[in-house]
């Protein structure tokens, strides 16, 4: 959006003076808290935009193999191993990656229920997944993406181990 603007159109959608602005970008005045807020609504993005450094972003994670976080789940998904592949700290967009590994106890689960969309990549075994009203044989390799609001969940355990790499995308608020 930024580099679709008028210096002359921000000021004005920001409710400060074209020669405000411009004394601000030549780095003459610092502006106000209040001054980086309407900036900030008139570019539709965050305020804390203009205080990363685009050019040296700290949000980069690295984690090595069998070095997630593990989380821990209780009730009807215990047996359901869900290791944590990374996260980031800034952005609109937050993003869970999980390495999920059914113990040998799990049992089939179809109510998952959550914002967000759902990208499952299966590393291994083979399921009958339900989503919704539908049904799919599921088998290494194959993968799935949806919107995880409706009801989702392994259905059927047919063959073990069952692994998968499954990411969940929401927006923050």
């Amino acid at each position: 959006m930024a580099a679709e603007v008028s210096g002359g159109a921000l000021a004005k959608t920001s409710g400060i003076s074209a020669s405000m602005l411009s004394r601000i970008e030549r780095g003459l005045v610092s502006p106000s808290v209040e001054t980086l807020e309407r900036l900030a609504q008139g570019l539709h993005v965050p305020t804390s935009r203009f205080f990363s450094d685009q050019a040296r972003r700290t949000d980069f994670c690295h984690v090595r193999a069998g070095h997630g976080v593990l989380v821990d789940r209780i009730g009807a998904v215990a047996d359901y191993r869900y290791e944590l592949l990374g996260h980031l700290l800034s952005g609109n967009l937050f993003v869970e990656p999980y390495l999920v590994t059914l113990l040998p106890g799990a049992d089939p689960y179809v109510t998952f229920q959550h914002p967000g969309l759902k990208f499952l990549y299966f590393l291994s075994g083979e399921v009958r997944y339900r989503y919704g009203g539908r049904t799919a044989e599921v088998r290494a390799g194959d993968s799935l993406l949806f919107d995880a609001t409706a009801l989702h969940g392994i259905e059927a355990i047919q063959t073990q181990p069952v692994s998968y790499l499954s990411v969940v995308f929401t927006l923050r608020e």
